[in-house]
């Protein structure tokens, strides 16, 4: 069942980023509808999945990787906020584009990445007191 889970958080996780570049690229090329606010509904419920599955230790994202992830995902979301000012899309071309991909970007990995930045909050707060009444949690390694 762990490997299982393991298995679709790394596809979820996966398919979250191309759906978040591919629609970025629409997104910046203008060839989109009004399609995009159903598109952030998916992004951010594979996020919050990803991140409830990192959560528990059966996710993509292991004890070791989260501050690496954690911090990329806090530049991919001052990156997606920077692009609301429109100053990224002064650039020539690219742009938009760049703009369009990091705000999409940002959305997937916002809920993945509050819940992982509570779960670390977590384990950075407790104490030995704590873990007597509740259980460690889970490792994978």
């Amino acid at each position: 069942m762990e490997s299982m889970l393991k298995t679709i958080g790394s596809w979820l996780f996966l398919i979250g980023i191309l759906i978040a570049v591919i629609v970025g690229l629409i997104v910046g090329a203008n060839w989109y509808t009004d399609a995009q606010g159903y598109v952030a509904l998916i992004l951010t419920v594979l996020g919050f999945i990803v991140g409830v599955l990192s959560f528990l230790a059966v996710g993509t994202i292991t004890q070791e990787r989260v501050p690496t992830f954690l911090i990329a995902a806090l530049m991919l979301v001052g990156i997606g906020a920077a692009g609301s000012t429109n100053w990224f899309e002064n650039l020539e071309v690219i742009g938009p584009y760049f703009t369009s991909i990091a705000g999409m970007l940002a959305v997937f990995v916002a809920p993945a990445a509050g819940i992982l930045a509570i779960r670390a909050i977590w384990d950075a707060g407790k104490s030995e007191e704590i873990e007597k009444v509740l259980p460690k949690m889970p490792v994978v390694k």
